[in-house]
């Protein structure tokens, strides 16, 4: 009853995989692979594959790793939903109630879920085929990193399914499963790069110490998500967990947020005891006071404590011991923001939508400007504030002993800059796309999509011109035209007092954080100015 007979399973591959978005993502994961071999492709009219083997080993190993990359990202957006879901359509206790033991129920999920990737990879074989024939890579090294790329895919879904079966909702599953899965991600590629010459001790830990340390920590979160299934504490109030939050601080392991305490208050305030002034918004008082204890505070606690961990590693190498790395770790608060942003906007108004209240919420007394500005004043808050415990160790590198910032002031004011910009535009993305989606998971995929396009595939692509096409116009071209990226305006400022910073902000234009923060201003402005219109409009139908 775990694969051949679950019914489970068979009933979420008869449903995603004849969905629409199956077949449009497979045309676009293909399309995408394909562009990048065609693109690195040798040049020469006739090879000779006894002299060019590193063209061809490098032409497969960007292969290998931007595969590896893509299906890192989209597994949580298959994995995070499979127990949330059943909780958002209110069909987790009757899952629950069924003969089906929890094993079955996720082993069945977790199938379901990789069934897209599997398809995935099974169809990008015919483009890897092609590029052996140039050698450079073994056959058997090639079938060593599907071995370890799968492994690492399951265990990213189970570690999805974990984070689905622990929250109430699927986009706080979704950040929580990104924020452990890419240090993960990074650490695979790390491996797999500085190993490279390496090719025998590589292809043993890929075939032998990955898959086996991979089946251990899925088998420890199987039993830990069975447990919880076995013994729910989210049934009896339609699949919604009741949280004492008093109860909760008491049995709470690690973090603990005070919400009457600095600064816990900033982002979580306690809730209102009182009646409110006619001064206050009663929107932002309602999005900032109840909607975020709505489900217990483990999202954020978790949200903190992970991202806090790995931070106080990166501070330790990127700020002290090699200052001239300091734009790496801005581009690591940068790369929180852009996780942790829109998650807290992407929801304002479908939210309403899902529960039914956008009409009652058009027809009271409040203007769209009112209600527009309490959602992103208060999403923006959150997010600037949970950014802004990254943000510490950058001002402490910068005021205290031994002063190695302080010739570069005018550089850390701009990084401070670059990342507040940042929150306002993810914040101010993930409302835009509130507004035209209708659901939730909908709102935050599209925003995420606009967020990778527009932050980190300038990065890609430029990476893979200087690697592919050096020296030529369309590289010299794209380093000066890609200033949309704020982590290219990060490395586009100098530090002229680090002595060994010499390679800071090569290959970026001098204009390139100027342009960035220009060009996402007057964008944030234009979409708060769209979103008032398409508001005002809504609401004179509904009154």
């Amino acid at each position: 009853m775990l694969l051949l007979e679950n019914p489970v399973l068979q009933r979420e591959l008869l449903v995603n995989l004849r969905m629409l978005r199956a077949f449009l993502l497979l045309f676009a994961y293909i399309a995408l692979l394909g562009l990048v071999v065609y693109a690195a492709w040798p040049q020469a009219d006739r090879l000779n594959l006894t002299e060019t083997p590193e063209e061809a080993k490098r032409l497969i190993n960007m292969f290998f790793l931007g595969q590896y990359v893509l299906l890192s990202l989209m597994t949580p957006s298959f994995a995070a939903g499979t127990i949330t879901g059943e909780k958002e359509r209110k069909t987790y206790e009757m899952l629950l109630a069924s003969p089906m033991r929890p094993g079955a129920i996720v082993t069945g999920k977790l199938f379901a879920a990789m069934a897209h990737l599997a398809v995935l990879v099974f169809c990008s074989l015919p483009i890897v085929m092609l590029c052996l024939p140039l050698g450079g890579v073994h056959y058997s090294e090639v079938l060593g990193t599907y071995v370890a790329m799968a492994a690492s895919v399951i265990t990213f879904g189970m570690i999805s399914v974990a984070a689905s079966s622990y929250f109430p909702r699927t986009v706080a599953a979704q950040v929580v499963s990104y924020l452990i899965i890419l240090p993960l991600t990074l650490a695979g590629i790390i491996f797999y790069g500085v190993f490279q010459e390496l090719a025998a001790f590589r292809l043993t830990v890929l075939v032998g110490f990955v898959p086996a340390g991979c089946v251990v920590f899925c088998g420890v979160l199987m039993a830990m998500v069975c447990r919880r299934l076995m013994h729910p504490p989210d049934v009896g109030a339609e699949a919604q967990e009741v949280v004492d939050l008093e109860e909760e601080q008491r049995e709470a392991i690690g973090m603990v947020i005070r919400s009457d305490q600095f600064p816990d208050s900033l982002f979580a305030p306690p809730k209102r005891s009182d009646f409110m002034s006619d001064t206050v918004n009663p929107i932002y008082d309602k999005e900032m006071r109840s909607e975020l204890f709505g489900h217990g505070t483990l999202m954020l606690r978790l949200v903190i404590q992970l991202s806090m961990g790995l931070a106080l590693l990166v501070m330790a190498v990127c700020l002290y011991i090699k200052p001239a790395w300091a734009p790496w770790y801005t581009s690591y608060v940068l790369l929180f923001n852009m996780l942790v942003g829109p998650v807290f906007a992407a929801g304002s108004i479908t939210n309403e939508r899902e529960r039914q209240t956008l009409e009652i919420l058009l027809t009271t007394t409040l203007s769209p400007w009112q209600i527009l500005a309490g959602k992103v004043y208060s999403s923006l808050r959150i997010s600037v504030v949970l950014t802004s415990f990254l943000v510490w160790p950058l001002l402490l590198a910068w005021l205290l002993p031994p002063w190695t910032y302080w010739a570069d002031t005018l550089t850390m004011v701009l990084y401070l800059v670059i990342i507040l910009v940042t929150c306002l535009t993810t914040t101010t993305m993930g409302m835009f796309s509130s507004l035209l989606c209708r659901r939730t998971s909908v709102s935050l995929t599209v925003t995420y999509t606009a967020v990778i396009l527009l932050f980190a595939a300038p990065i890609a692509v430029k990476g893979f011109a200087d690697l592919i096409y050096p020296n030529q116009e369309m590289t010299r071209a794209l380093r000066e035209i890609l200033f949309v990226s704020p982590f290219a305006a990060t490395f586009s400022l100098p530090l002229t007092g680090v002595t060994d910073a010499t390679n800071v902000g090569a290959g970026w234009s001098d204009l390139t954080a100027f342009l960035f923060l220009m060009t996402y201003v007057v964008a944030d402005f234009l979409m708060i100015s769209s979103m008032i219109g398409l508001f005002n409009r809504r609401w004179r139908v509904a009154i």
